[in-house]
């Protein structure tokens, strides 16, 4: 998507994609605002996107009603996503619960193996 004035290139995996496409449209309407703001503004809110602990990556929140929509990501080339110029969406899910997040590093981490190493 280009923006206009973008700040970042924000690249989308198939396994982001898949989820995207899956969801309500209010919740896509939420996720491409969302994705706006990743893309124009340098410094994003961690009600955004927040550093996970631990890890070289990233969370985009998104909240739509009750339902708490998470979507692991990488900054391509910097260690600061707010740094980054580039980023990629690697896989989305829907917030459960804390123990998930493991398993969805996981499969962030081998996603991000295929796509960039």
């Amino acid at each position: 998507m280009n923006y206009g004035d973008d700040i970042r290139t924000l690249f989308r995996t198939p396994e982001f994609d898949g989820f995207y496409n899956a969801q309500q449209i209010k919740v896509q309407r939420k996720y491409d605002y969302v994705i706006e703001i990743m893309v124009t503004q340098y410094v994003v809110s961690e009600k955004f996107v927040k550093k996970i602990k631990n890890s070289d990556l990233y969370e985009m929140r998104v909240s739509v009603g009750r339902n708490e929509y998470r979507t692991l990501l990488f900054a391509i080339d910097d260690e600061s996503f707010i740094k980054s110029t580039r980023a990629i969406l690697l896989n989305s899910f829907m917030k459960k619960n804390t123990k998930q997040y493991r398993t969805e590093i996981s499969i962030a981490q081998e996603l991000l193996k295929r796509y960039l190493i």
